[in-house]
């Protein structure tokens, strides 16, 4: 558990450290399911999760944005499994005039998973208990939602976010369930935190 903890800490500081004033530092906090996509928005029990990340300008005009974006997350499915990942999307924006973002995303990613339940092997006619090195994964993705710049006259304007993310684990279980499909909730938020204050 602190082994994952210190990863993902490290993940942040390197990709935080290497940022421009230009680029913004996202950051959420989720709730994961294992759910079909656009069955329910909200899915109980919650699983927790955390997500930072940064975005890359690329073309923008007065009322679209298109933009790549990277991530590092950790998520806690209680009873199944916990996992970090690291994320590549690409965005596309919908600017209202007034601050009002529609916003999506396609993504692919890679997720390493651990076991939160103790494991056994079978092995010389008893269980013994076995070490979890965890578990490799693809994450492609498909997110939607709705934002909100709290200037909308600034072009570097901090943005508070709410995003419904889809997304398939593979492989998931070899011979049985090729694939399982998750849903995560997220709540955010955008800001300039190394942002130069202009003269």
């Amino acid at each position: 558990m602190w082994t994952l903890k210190f990863t993902a800490l490290c993940c942040i500081l390197v990709l935080t450290h290497n940022i421009s004033g230009q680029q913004p530092v996202t950051i959420s906090v989720f709730n994961e399911s294992t759910a079909l996509p656009f069955d329910r928005l909200i899915n109980t029990p919650m699983h927790p999760g955390v997500q930072v990340g940064t975005e890359f300008n690329w073309k923008e005009s007065k009322h679209f944005r298109l933009y790549p974006s990277i991530s590092v997350g950790y998520m806690f499915h209680r009873k199944l499994f916990q996992g970090l990942y690291a994320n590549l999307e690409l965005g596309f924006d919908y600017k209202a005039s007034f601050g009002l973002n529609l916003k999506s995303k396609i993504g692919l990613g890679y997720l390493h998973t651990f076991s939160t339940q103790q494991e056994f092997q079978f092995d010389n006619g008893e269980y013994r208990s076995s070490g979890d090195t965890g578990n490799s994964r693809i994450m492609p993705s498909f997110t939607t939602g709705l934002g909100y710049r709290l200037n909308p006259t600034k072009n570097n304007a901090s943005e508070i976010f709410v995003l419904y993310q889809s997304w398939l684990e593979y492989p998931y279980s070899p011979g049985f369930i090729p694939l399982m499909a998750h849903t995560n909730l997220h709540l955010g938020l955008k800001f300039y935190p190394f942002e130069k204050n202009e003269q």
